[in-house]
């Protein structure tokens, strides 16, 4: 079976309250702590990544920069990996196929919101690009469609619902409503069909289990490990300066 089906099959028969949870490695380190902690897939954060290299978050960094890392991620562990692309810096569907299956990645994440205006891109155009993105994989890649409604300002379920609909009739595997709140997640989950992909706290509520109660079937961290990591860098480095300091 390859990576891509794998990740596939991962997504499919779940039990309610039984989600599929992906955290989100930004290095060949944490990928290999997650694998090791028996996590049976992985999904890469493009906010972790970016913050690595050195970028900000929405579309920053330069894709050669990010394909590379998203490759060393997929070297260091034996667990499929999906990739967050952000909104595919703008390379044509077959080029990201590509260079998605060069790193190695079974799937990738792309978002309905243009990151250098915050402007949501128009639906009926977006899933034609989704569409292409599938036809170009042949089945390699699992695609997850974030849907940037709730990020952008509109609240409604109709409105992700809406674009769910049309993403899911362009054949991806999943749909990605970001910043949902978690009491529209039933609704959600009902409208669209499907596999719903809901954002979770590294370490807090509501609880990953409990996000797949309510209709949630995979669940991700975006860049919250990567942040938390880097905090507590942050108070190693004061540490080792006052110590240093010291007479």
């Amino acid at each position: 079976m390859t990576a891509a089906a794998t990740l596939r099959a991962l997504h499919l028969g779940r039990e309610a309250g039984d989600p599929l949870v992906l955290p989100g490695p930004w290095d060949a380190v944490s990928a290999r702590a997650f694998e090791e902690a028996g996590f049976p897939a992985l999904a890469t954060p493009s906010a972790g990544i970016s913050a690595t290299l050195g970028y900000e978050d929405g579309g920053q960094t330069p894709p050669a920069e990010m394909f590379a890392a998203i490759a060393r991620i997929v070297r260091a562990v034996d667990v499929p990996v999906s990739a967050d692309i952000e909104d595919g810096y703008g390379l044509a569907p077959a080029e990201i196929v590509e260079r998605l299956l060069e790193a190695g990645a079974a799937g990738c994440n792309l978002e309905d919101s243009d990151p250098a205006t915050g402007q949501l891109v128009d639906p009926r155009r977006h899933a034609d690009r989704l569409a292409d993105v599938r036809a170009a994989a042949g089945g390699q890649l699992v695609v997850n469609a974030r849907i940037d409604t709730f990020l952008r300002g509109t609240p409604d379920a109709a409105a992700a619902i809406e674009r769910g609909l049309l993403y899911r009739e362009a054949g991806v595997d999943c749909v990605y409503p970001i910043l949902a709140p978690r009491e529209l997640l039933p609704e959600l989950a009902a409208g669209i069909g499907g596999p719903l992909n809901a954002l979770a706290a590294p370490a807090g509520r509501p609880s990953p289990r409990e996000l797949g109660a309510l209709g949630a079937t995979r669940i991700t961290f975006g860049g919250g490990p990567q942040q938390r990591i880097a905090g507590e860098i942050r108070s190693l480095a004061g540490g080792l300066a006052t110590t240093a300091a010291a007479p």
